[in-house]
């Protein structure tokens, strides 16, 4: 994929897998579903649903009887329902089964993980474990950082750069507790392995937040943990 207009194409490929939708309520799911693209407007999403009707992955559907073209008296257009073509179904499952680095990026990793219900677990596991050495290797930089801006700036720069290196820091723990998931259900065990990463996953207060001090509940979407009883759910 490219970068951010191959994170939109995924997105809007994997949203029309599950039913076809015209363009407003397509944004409307993206907005909804991936946060991380509120910033789109209609300007850009377009432009993607032309390109992916032009290259056959979708097809367009008019379910207006009559088409009414938009003029400034009446303000009206017909909606282009959008569906995906047989070969769009072929595109999603290439994009699906893409865990290379570009799968690990900030951008890319959301889209991905919004789609890992649909995804097989091998790839899921090298998804997560490729994110999770990333930010491994960027809370190093980052720790480093830190240390020479305790000599250099004041304590406010200092205290921005810690509360982003506690950010990593605790998606790479979230991380960790859904490896340990992953590897938990292909041995066919029904939990976290005892003393693994995600063991002592504390049980969660009427606020929401962990029992345990320093444990705040880890970002992303959530994450149905298989093992778990219904009532726990």
């Amino acid at each position: 994929m490219g970068r951010r207009s191959g994170v939109l194409e995924f997105a809007v490929l994997g949203l029309l897998h599950d039913a076809p939708m015209h363009g407003y309520e397509l944004r409307k799911r993206l907005n909804v579903l991936l946060g991380s693209f509120r910033a789109f407007s209609y300007g850009t999403l377009y432009p993607c649903l032309k390109s992916l009707v032009a290259q056959g992955f979708l097809v367009e559907d008019n379910p207006d009887v009559e088409y009414v073209p938009a003029t400034a008296l009446n303000g009206k257009r017909s909606k282009i329902v959008y569906r995906l073509s047989a070969e769009g179904k072929q595109r999603f499952e290439e994009l699906l089964a893409d865990s290379g680095p570009d799968a690990w990026e900030d951008e890319h990793f959301g889209v991905h993980f919004a789609f890992f219900g649909q995804t097989d677990r091998a790839v899921r596991m090298r998804v997560l474990e490729g994110r999770r050495s990333r930010l491994e290797e960027r809370l190093e930089r980052m720790r480093n950082s830190l240390a020479r801006a305790r000599e250099r700036f004041d304590d406010y720069t200092v205290e921005l750069q810690r509360h982003g290196l506690e950010s990593v820091e605790r998606e790479v723990r979230w991380l960790n507790e859904l490896i340990e998931t992953e590897r938990a259900n292909r041995t066919g065990r029904t939990g976290p392995a005892a003393g693994g990463p995600g063991a002592a996953v504390p049980d969660k207060t009427s606020d929401g937040r962990g029992e345990e001090a320093g444990s705040p509940d880890p970002p992303g979407p959530p994450y149905d943990r298989p093992g778990r009883s219904a009532q726990e759910r």
